[in-house]
């Protein structure tokens, strides 16, 4: 499938959001107590590595493709695609 560059800025920014919610789980759960996470804590904190994880593959290989397409190095486009997700 061909996307548009605006199509893998919404990928992007979709990846980071699902990391941004790991990274708040992970800080609400609060490891550093060493406690053990309740099942729920767990199965959350996993649906939600998964879903980070999953978007950030798709991401990667839409953009290889994208890359690839249009000729130019991957690199290049990858900033690209990172600037224009930072911006509001």
């Amino acid at each position: 499938m061909a996307y548009t560059f605006d199509e893998l800025v919404a990928k992007q920014r979709a990846a980071d959001e699902a990391h941004a919610r790991v990274q708040q789980l992970r800080e609400t759960y609060d490891p550093s107590t060493r406690t053990t996470w309740s099942g729920h804590q767990t199965a959350t904190w996993e649906t939600a590595q998964r879903a980070w994880s999953d978007l950030a593959r798709d991401f990667r290989v839409a953009v290889a493709e994208y890359a690839r397409a249009e000729g130019r190095p991957l690199h290049e486009i990858e900033t690209e695609i990172r600037r224009a997700a930072d911006q509001d």
